[in-house]
């Protein structure tokens, strides 16, 4: 294994590790206030149940992203020194706004978790609604971090340094609104589903359960409207790299050949040697529609750009059909329950409805993985996009691989952890509330 390899397996683990815990932290926090609202508005003692169950369920994952967090911070540095030394003064400021909110989340944390009896009950629910801010705010700042990368602006070269910098420029790059909205919405749609799937399953072995029929109707709520508005959030991101970044979007196509009326590729294999994508169901006008909202615009194709230029076509395209196969099926199953809940005007529990979400409820996270392989290498050869490569930017430390394999080591030790502790405090936890009294429903009204 090259050091080059090394450091971008090493970075590309711990990112995808880390994105799980840190949509949890943006997402979390919303289910957790909607099962307190409810308890406000009602009195009802299994929403105070669920809200508090699922309150520790944030704590947990908000400890372990903080870890896994902090680690990548070191790793920028240390495998990625040439990229820190010309980005750190350019994209600085949304790394810093990115610690002050998770500062201000941690805080508001703290709050919910030992408030309960402590401030008044509105008060309390505040301090929720700013954990979900605040955790929506730090990862959108992240993100912009990100987007940077893709449509570096902002900044003067001069000899290859950084002679001067619009620190609000980079900050809100042409790539930053379409990055931002498609991450927040597909936050809500993996971890809702996700949720959803979990108590789908808690309901096929106990179907009398309030607390899982609640938590499944909050969370298939959430996560099935983001599902809904994510395919819109799609075009966007897709109208913004097909403007900016031709090449990832040939790539993810496996679009080869310039053409007018050019045709989506749905699966199939692109055969870079050959300079064709076989085996896919090819829908006329589509990419044309999709990428300029003209059926008969020109769209560029790989063999446009020098080849020296091209990212991985086949990780590209592959990771990108994953990722609409996989947002495709969720918003299918969305609309499905919703019409069912519309039909009847209650929550559909059916035992066939409730197998379907948890098979099904993986997939934002299948999702969300794939769409950041798709972001990521579908950058390469960049790590700057035009500006520094990525052979440029890596350490050179020799010896990569050792801590390759001790990274590895410790994300799986934190997942074991982290399951361990949510099964013990969340899914298997006795109730943190007894039956609702008439005092209990004065005091959520007050």
């Amino acid at each position: 294994m090259t050091d080059l390899l090394a450091a971008r397996g090493q970075m590309a683990m711990s990112l995808g590790f880390h994105i799980l815990l840190a949509v949890a932290g943006m997402a979390m926090p919303l289910l957790m206030v909607l099962a307190e609202l409810r308890w406000l508005r009602t009195g009802d003692a299994v929403a105070l149940d669920l809200a508090k169950r699922w309150s520790k369920g944030t704590a947990i994952l908000f400890a372990v992203g903080a870890v896994s967090g902090t680690a990548l911070s070191f790793e920028l540095g240390l495998l990625w020194p040439e990229f820190m030394r010309l980005a750190g003064p350019i994209i600085g400021m949304p790394f810093s706004l990115e610690g002050f909110a998770f500062f201000l989340e941690a805080i508001f944390l703290g709050i919910f978790l030992y408030g309960w009896e402590r401030v008044p009950p509105w008060a309390h629910w505040c301090a929720g609604l700013g954990v979900w801010i605040m955790g929506m705010t730090s990862g959108a700042f992240v993100v912009c971090a990100n987007a940077w990368m893709n449509t570096p602006t902002g900044f003067t070269l001069e000899a290859g340094k950084v002679v001067s910098v619009s620190p609000w420029e980079a900050m809100f790059n042409p790539a930053a609104f379409s990055q931002v909205l498609h991450m927040l919405v597909a936050a809500l749609e993996a971890v809702g589903m996700a949720v959803a799937g979990i108590h789908a399953w808690a309901l096929l072995k106990d179907p009398g359960s309030r607390l899982h029929r609640m938590a499944f109707g909050i969370a298939l709520t959430v996560g099935g409207v983001a599902a809904l508005a994510q395919p819109l959030t799609g075009h966007v991101s897709a109208d913004h790299v097909a403007e900016h970044q031709p090449v990832k979007l040939a790539a993810m196509e496996g679009h080869f050949h310039t053409a007018r009326g050019a045709a989506f590729h749905l699966g199939g294999w692109p055969d870079v040697a050959a300079r064709e994508t076989k085996g896919s169901l090819e829908i006329p006008y589509l990419l044309s529609i999709l990428a300029f909202s003209d059926p008969n615009a020109e769209v560029r194709g790989l063999t446009d750009f020098p080849e020296d230029q091209w990212p991985p076509v086949p990780v590209v395209h592959i990771a990108f059909q994953i990722m609409i196969f996989a947002g495709m099926a969720l918003a299918g199953v969305a609309a499905l329950a919703g019409f069912l809940a519309w039909r009847r005007r209650a929550l559909p529990t059916d035992p066939w409805l409730l197998k379907l979400v948890l098979v099904t409820s993986p997939l934002g996270l299948v999702a969300l993985e794939a769409g950041w392989t798709v972001t990521e290498v579908g950058r390469q050869p960049w790590v700057i996009r035009g500006i520094m490569r990525t052979a440029d930017a890596v350490t050179p430390m020799p010896g990569l691989v050792v801590p390759f394999a001790t990274f590895t080591v410790l994300y799986a030790a934190l997942g074991l952890v982290a399951l361990a502790l949510l099964r013990r405090h969340v899914f298997a936890a006795t109730p943190t509330v007894s039956a609702p009294a008439d005092e209990e429903v004065s005091h959520a009204r007050a």
